[in-house]
């Protein structure tokens, strides 16, 4: 198959790469390293050092020049209906079709720039679309689309992780509003506005149809009390824990029906399989690593990775990311035909996680003891992305789904073999 840009496309294509060339704030630009620390007080109120540029922390720093980039960045892209650039222009998006937005992400990672609108314009707003009622898309969509609020995702507890289904976070209906109790766990609270969750509306029923979807919109209610849980690679706001004490939440707020919830929740994980698939992050960082060892500074600080053994390595991370390019567009392609991809989503997300494991540790070898700096150090090669990408991204094949959850699904729904 030809996966060349159609002169259609290439116009496109030059179109959105002129925008971020245009619009993005300089605070987001490659060459600025990848930890910038600065101050934010979350949404809770708590104080917090904050260590990654982006957009979902950047917005709560108290550095006016920082607050100033993210709400800059946001309003550039909403009024080019970019948030949510796959949605329909009348709920705030672009009306991209499906290799369009491909087209969108693909130049978005190569400028280097962060997204905005979080989990609600990736994920919720595209369920949305698919479950939600006329009310619940009027009310919620457009505030997604113009960047004023970040969602959660509130799915993990304690013990319910890769088994999702044993969850026990419980919401009793009474009268028109449910009743939650609970706790959740890596759902991002200190800095979302409001959360998308799973919880057990009858646990009487089997563990996998006794589940409702729920969306909470003020995560400031008293009765929720939130928690960072920093990361190894130091990334504290985006990992923590909430917990529910008799929250109240409108019977409206429930998307799709009552003890149907899982089966919602696999639409959004489709989704979110889909989107994690791309590897134009892995092709950059291969870029900018193979653009940097041939300077000056670059020859001086890798001498080990003029060994055979690890130019071979780089060959095969270049060579990877191109088989991850093509995982994720036969991925649009099957969206651009109206299907849902399932297992090929599968076969994506697990490959490109574990490239960018593959291509941290190779990043790290390339430059040998040099490799022990932390990104802030000035003596650090490439601003130590590689030594910081080396501790961030051990989750990456966690989360979304373990790569076992991933070879499982590939091996039942996509081979066809029998569950063991």
């Amino acid at each position: 198959m030809d996966w060349a840009d159609s002169p259609e496309q290439a116009a496109f294509r030059a179109k959105v790469r002129a925008f971020f060339e245009d619009n993005l704030p300089q605070r987001y630009r490659e060459d600025l390293g990848p930890l910038r620390p600065h101050m934010i007080r979350a949404s809770n109120g708590e104080e917090i050092l904050a260590t990654h540029a982006e957009w979902g922390t950047d917005r709560y720093s108290e550095d006016p020049e920082v607050k100033g980039a993210a709400d800059d960045w946001a309003k550039a892209l909403a009024d080019e209906g970019y948030v949510a650039s796959s949605w329909p222009k009348h709920l705030g998006g672009a009306g991209f079709t499906t290799i369009e937005q491909f087209i969108f992400n693909e130049e978005r990672e190569r400028a280097g720039a962060p997204r905005v609108g979080g989990s609600g314009a990736m994920f919720l707003g595209s369920l949305l679309m698919v479950y939600g009622t006329e009310e619940q898309k009027a009310r919620y969509m457009p505030a997604i689309a113009r960047g004023e609020i970040d969602w959660a995702q509130g799915y993990s507890e304690p013990g319910s992780g890769s088994d999702l289904a044993s969850l026990q976070c419980r919401a009793v209906r009474d009268g028109d509003e449910y009743v939650v109790n609970g706790q959740k766990l890596w759902s991002q609270p200190l800095t979302s506005d409001a959360m998308y969750t799973l919880v057990r509306t009858d646990p009487e029923a089997p563990k996998h149809r006794g589940i409702s979807f729920l969306m909470i919109e003020d995560l400031n209610d008293p009765g929720i009390t939130m928690a960072q849980l920093p990361s190894m690679a130091f990334h504290y706001p985006g990992n923590g824990e909430t917990f529910f004490h008799d929250v109240r939440v409108p019977v409206a707020n429930l998307i799709g029906e009552e003890n149907q919830g899982w089966y919602v929740a696999m639409t959004l994980m489709d989704f979110d399989r889909g989107s994690l698939s791309d590897t134009g992050e892995d092709r950059e960082n291969l870029d900018h690593l193979f653009d940097f060892l041939q300077t000056a500074e670059g020859r001086r600080v890798s001498r080990v990775g003029r060994l055979p053994s690890v130019r071979a390595e780089i060959a095969d991370r270049f060579i990877e990311a191109r088989v991850g390019q093509n995982l994720a567009q036969r991925v649009a392609s099957m969206q651009a035909a109206g299907l849902i991809p399932n297992y090929e989503a599968s076969i994506g997300k697990c490959f490109s996680t574990e490239l960018h494991q593959r291509l941290a540790r190779t990043g790290t070898k390339t430059f040998g003891l040099y490799s022990n700096l932390w990104p802030g150090d000035e003596r650090a090669p490439l601003h130590g992305q590689h030594t910081h990408d080396y501790a961030r991204t051990v989750a990456f094949t966690i989360y979304g789904g373990s790569s076992e959850i991933q070879r499982n699904v590939i091996a039942t729904r996509g081979l066809g073999l029998p569950r063991g």
